[in-house]
């Protein structure tokens, strides 16, 4: 068996996904950890949270590819917090147990024509012969028929959620969806992108990641009130995104039979009282 070292790995993965480094500057930067280290077992995730890491050193993984920050930061700086408690207790435990965790974001997302974040959603969803190919990005789709309330409760199902916000009534008809996960549902720093797609694509509903308050769903608060069929469903940044990661686990294994790959869920981070 080869044996190969964290840097190896990541050369591989940024070659076979888009050419080698195209993002730059880039927040795709080993977080903590050695870029020599020899990878005993790779885990995948959307954010290396403190129970994935636990779970990651329980199925011996010494490498966790991420997929947000370590550090609380888009960047994973750390001066701020060189003295901060909730810091030094998960770097000591990432130390002590010999875990080096690499973050796969902007090459992700940006890196080729393919944004892997949107094809692991498509998959879990089972929605690619529903995508509209016309479109230059992977954001609308036209499915069957169907009512926002009975697509919620689907949605629960498929991303394990306990609770779905919407805007619009539970009982308007549904065939036209925009997905714009995570934070692109801020517009990609154009804050009203999210509703020109709505109105230029004639859409039902956008399934959002993050929201801002006083954009799209002040927008669709005043389409609901006036009785314009259009509504909003909010699976939040985490949930929107996370399949993203279970796609590479299987995309990783196909490329690296030297060690072990998995995913760790990160879940949802928030509890509903």
């Amino acid at each position: 068996m080869k044996k190969w070292t964290v840097q190896q790995v990541i050369d591989k993965i940024l070659l076979d996904m888009c050419g080698g480094p195209k993002v730059s500057p880039t927040c795709d930067i080993i977080s903590i950890g050695s870029p020599d280290m020899e990878v005993t077992g790779v885990a995948t995730t959307f954010m290396a949270t403190f129970d994935v890491i636990k779970e990651a050193v329980k199925q011996g993984k010494n490498f966790i590819i991420t997929h947000e920050p370590t550090w609380f930061n888009g960047m994973d700086k750390t001066d701020w917090c060189e003295n901060d408690t909730i810091y030094l207790a998960k770097k000591k435990y990432l130390e002590d147990n010999g875990i080096t965790i690499w973050r796969l974001h902007d090459h992700m997302h940006m890196g080729s024509e393919t944004d892997y974040i949107y094809e692991g959603l498509i998959e879990e969803l089972g929605w690619r012969e529903y995508l509209q190919k016309d479109e230059p990005q992977p954001w609308i789709y036209e499915i069957p028929k169907t009512t926002l309330r009975a697509l919620a409760e689907e949605f629960k199902k498929i991303f394990h959620m306990d609770t779905i916000q919407i805007i619009g009534s539970p009982d308007m008809e549904v065939q036209r969806v925009g997905i714009l996960v995570g934070g692109g549902s801020l517009g990609l720093g154009v804050e009203v992108m999210p509703m020109e797609v709505m109105e230029r694509d004639r859409l039902d509903l956008m399934v959002v990641g993050d929201i801002t308050e006083w954009t799209i769903c002040a927008y669709l608060n005043d389409a609901y009130q006036m009785g314009f069929n259009r509504g909003m469903l909010t699976l939040g940044h985490e949930r929107s995104e996370e399949f993203g990661m279970k796609y590479m686990e299987k995309w990783l294994q196909e490329r690296f039979t030297d060690f072990p790959v998995s995913f760790i869920d990160a879940k949802e981070p928030f509890s509903y009282l």
